[in-house]
């Protein structure tokens, strides 16, 4: 048991839009799971992942939400429909969020780690999977769908 200083188990928190599950979800996962007793995964809204990404995800919130709460790896799953991942954390109280290393040394990587020191919540970066995602995946289709 990985348990926090008050002896309570270690709750992490693994945010993503998880479209097209592929095991590059599979891999981050799988090493959170390894840093935490309690592991909860939030898919985003299609709204959100909108919004940030300029394009709706091709797997509804539903479908994304039903596929992960499959996934042995994960205790619990919740959408993310609020604005910022502090806001989830007020809701979810986890002691660790974990995210790919493509966030590392940017300008949201830098926020995110400045305000979860706030809080004393650890921030966790684990490699990202370059040969597969779910924004290559998107264009293999649309490729596919032209031709």
């Amino acid at each position: 048991m990985l348990q926090t200083e008050t002896g309570a188990p270690r709750v992490g928190y693994v945010p993503g839009v998880f479209d097209m599950f592929h095991v590059g979800h599979l891999n981050i996962l799988r090493h959170a799971r390894q840093h935490c007793d309690v592991l909860i995964a939030g898919a985003v809204s299609d709204e959100k992942a909108a919004a940030v990404k300029g394009r709706r995800p091709i797997i509804p919130l539903a479908e994304r939400l039903e596929i992960l709460s499959h996934c042995s790896l994960v205790d619990r799953v919740v959408a993310e429909e609020v604005p910022t991942k502090l806001e989830m954390w007020e809701a979810l109280r986890f002691d660790v969020i974990f995210k790919g290393d493509d966030w590392r040394g940017t300008p949201k990587g830098d926020e995110l780690e400045s305000t979860f020191a706030a809080v004393g919540v650890d921030v966790v970066y684990f490699p990202y999977t370059v040969h597969t995602s779910s924004s290559l995946l998107r264009g293999v289709l649309e490729r596919a769908a032209a031709s």
